[in-house]
């Protein structure tokens, strides 16, 4: 299947060729995705139910859960089930499919820790103007300009790659479709494309990332002058699993994107793109849970409740 005239379909890489390890990464994903997924939708839960987490930070909070555990369906469910039956096949109405889906759910996801950056600075930094700075139609606005620009964003680089040939080979060096494994394999110019996706990054990964490092350069100096070290560290809590969750992102995004090329896929490569499309996440919802006091209330008096409900009954 590596050389013809057009590609019908793709065959997506494995994790291994020992039947044995196949099963057990396909019980692995599915216990990561189970969790992640799980997790998530309690966050989206409990900031919904709860009236005192109805704020913008929690808004915001509730949306990128809602992105994360989509995020997280488009790989991890079908890199499970491909490798338990073991069929790595894939169409190409699907590969596109999922490369749209994912530079979608990783461009909104990006966006909107960007867009909580700044919701910290105002908070922390302009605590008086906060509620007409971040109102609520002010926040729901950026939800949907997020949204809208992802869905230009997307399109544009799905319908620029697939408008490429692929005539060498169907052979994808990747669990899942993404846009550098696909163009490694086209026979057609490239550089156009490549030139494309390294403008986007730049322009926009290194903007977003300008813009939060200096929204937290502005935190830490406010933060550092409150008198009372309770203060302090209210603060600090509110920004630090905000912090580490950009950290993991920016992190295994950039490298999977600015890796050198490649002609033959490795299990490294592979468990690079994991760290970038399931590791992140799946950890979200534990990061905020772990370091946000008031998230550790909420699911404190949900189970509460949800254990005198039981007894009652």
């Amino acid at each position: 299947m590596s050389n013809f005239t057009s590609a019908t379909e793709f065959l997506l890489m494995g994790f291994s060729d020992i039947r044995e390890l196949q099963i057990f990464y396909s019980l692995l994903l599915f216990l990561i995705y189970s969790a992640g997924l799980m997790g998530n939708l309690l966050i989206v839960i409990i900031t919904t139910i709860d009236r005192r987490l109805h704020t913008p930070m929690y808004f915001f909070l509730r949306n990128l859960s809602m992105v994360d555990a989509c995020y997280l369906s488009i790989t991890a469910p079908q890199a499970s089930v491909n490798s338990l039956v073991n069929n790595r096949i894939i169409s190409v109405t699907g590969c596109a499919a999922q490369v749209f889906l994912v530079v979608f759910m990783g461009y909104v996801e990006f966006i909107l820790l960007t867009v909580m950056a700044c919701d910290r600075y105002v908070a922390i930094c302009h605590p008086l103007h906060y509620p007409v700075i971040m109102s609520p139609q002010v926040c729901l606005q950026m939800t949907i300009t997020c949204l809208l620009t992802g869905l230009v964003y997307a399109a544009f680089h799905t319908g620029y790659t697939f408008r490429l040939s692929f005539c060498q080979s169907n052979l994808v060096h990747q669990f899942f479709c993404d846009i550098p494994s696909l163009l490694r394999i086209s026979c057609s110019d490239t550089f156009s494309n490549k030139l494309s996706l390294i403008v986007c990054e730049l322009v926009i990964g290194a903007g977003c990332y300008a813009f939060i490092t200096a929204s937290y350069v502005g935190i830490f100096s406010t933060v550092l002058k409150f008198p009372l070290k309770e203060d302090q560290k209210k603060a600090f809590s509110t920004c630090i699993p905000h912090i580490s969750v950009v950290s993991l992102f920016v992190i295994s995004g950039s490298y999977v994107y600015f890796q050198p090329p490649s002609d033959s896929g490795s299990f490294n490569d592979i468990i690079l793109s994991v760290f970038y499309t399931v590791i992140p996440p799946f950890l979200n919802p534990i990061i905020y849970s772990l370091r946000n006091k008031q998230i550790k209330d909420a699911i404190r008096i949900l189970m509460t409740r949800t254990l005198s409900l039981r007894n009652k009954t």
